[in-house]
């Protein structure tokens, strides 16, 4: 046993170019955290980034949101809906938008078998990270993680006031959640030849509305 360590020691240290008994180097120096830039300017870097990753990315002002929904119905094909139940989520009014395009709700507690009949799960980002285009979700019973993973569409509703540096603001606030979703563009696999396919392990399509 012994020999056999030393034989994996030895072979480490010669793909990492020490000796026995060398100095183990000093740590890296930590990233000093980000420096925003200007509200808008951080807004057009997520659209981008976001774009970047395959995804549809825009800004929706109020008075565009019958519109934005109604082609989104359409070019998604969408027949049932389901989504959070958040504050926002809910004077933004779009259960009701989406009723009056003749979709369907459904509860996002109904299980994962009718949420997987289920076209579009809209969730809104609790932070959003515009140097990848990365959103964040927190989950809990009132906003459950089935939604933005389960319905082969998913529409993530952005508040300014959601967008964060970079991760140290993220996990920062996440010391007071059990859990939480990052997305980075619609769901990607690849296999051992890195064939890479879309929508296996969730949302084949990810539609990010700005809205102020």
């Amino acid at each position: 046993m012994s020999n056999s360590r030393e034989a994996i020691l030895f072979n480490v240290r010669g793909a990492l170019g020490r000796s026995a008994g060398a100095p183990v180097s000093s740590r890296p120096p930590v990233v000093a955290p980000r420096i925003p830039g200007p509200r808008d300017a951080e807004i057009d870097r997520l659209l981008s980034e976001i774009s970047a990753l395959t995804g549809v990315a825009r800004r929706v002002p109020g008075s565009e949101m019958d519109a934005a929904l109604q082609e989104l119905v359409k070019s998604q094909s969408v027949r049932k809906a389901t989504m959070w139940g958040t504050p926002r989520l809910q004077q933004l009014d779009i259960a009701a938008r989406l009723r009056a395009l003749g979709v369907e709700i459904v509860s996002p507690a109904s299980g994962k078998k009718a949420l997987a009949d289920v076209d579009v799960g809209i969730t809104e980002a609790d932070f959003a990270i515009p140097e990848t285009g990365t959103l964040g979700l927190f989950s809990s019973p009132s906003q459950p993680r089935q939604v933005s993973l389960v319905p082969r569409v998913h529409l993530a509703i952005v508040h300014p006031s959601a967008l964060r540096a970079d991760l140290h603001e993220v996990f920062a606030e996440a010391k007071t959640h059990h859990y939480m979703v990052f997305v980075t563009g619609p769901s990607r696999t690849a296999d051992i030849e890195l064939t890479v396919t879309i929508g296996v392990h969730g949302p084949k399509v990810l539609h990010v509305w700005v809205v102020d």
